[in-house]
């Protein structure tokens, strides 16, 4: 099998294009399942949290990425699901068969960790837009597992909207201070705490 060596000289590429660094700024790196919410500004931004992540970590951290882009193509497709393992899911609301949780809630249960982008879709860099509901729900369901905050630094710039070949920047990632879902704690002031989290750790 040839994907943990595409996967090793993408994650390579990226660090290459990026320099980029990892600040454990909240917490060190952990042989246990974790889920990581990170900003949203490119469709290189699973790519790059992974290059952050230790080697061995890394393997066992898998990206919750959306079908309708991700299955368009042979190359996404060989890429999201042969070589990176990523958690598809159904955007499309009610239209959807699959509750988009279970598969994530399934990874989990294996040990595995997670990378969400809670805003849903990509923004412009400058600012964070409000978190979905699905990081919530999952939060409810397994609220043993950390979740861990993370900014990452300038990757709108290397790959923005539009962009078909990516520019060589500087990057970082920073993860913050693990959190939980509090008890009884309303879906929306967990929103807007966690994302005001990752607005924290952007200004660090």
């Amino acid at each position: 099998m040839i994907e943990p060596a595409v996967a090793q000289l993408t994650v390579a590429g990226a660090r290459l294009l990026t320099g980029t660094q990892a600040r454990w700024m909240g917490c060190e790196p952990a042989d246990k399942p974790r889920i990581y919410f990170a900003n949203h500004t490119s469709h290189m931004d699973f790519v790059l949290l992974c290059s952050a992540l230790p080697p061995h970590f890394r393997m066992k951290t898998r990206p919750v990425a959306a079908s309708d882009y991700w299955n368009h193509g042979t190359v996404r497709r060989y890429m999201i699901h042969q070589v990176f393992r990523g958690v598809l899911v159904d955007r499309r609301g009610a239209a959807r068969i699959v509750n988009p949780i279970e598969p994530m809630i399934e990874a989990l249960d294996q040990g595995e960790s997670l990378i969400l982008f809670p805003e849903g879709t990509r923004g412009a860099g400058e600012e964070i837009q409000s978190f979905k509901c699905g990081i919530f729900h999952l939060a409810k369901a397994r609220p043993h597992v950390e979740l861990i905050p993370v900014w990452m630094d300038n990757a709108y710039r290397v790959m923005p909207k539009g962009a078909l070949v990516p520019v060589p920047l500087l990057c970082s990632v920073t993860f913050g201070t693990p959190t939980f879902v509090r008890q009884d704690e309303a879906k929306e002031s967990f929103l807007a705490r966690i994302r005001q989290e990752v607005v924290d750790l952007s200004k660090q």
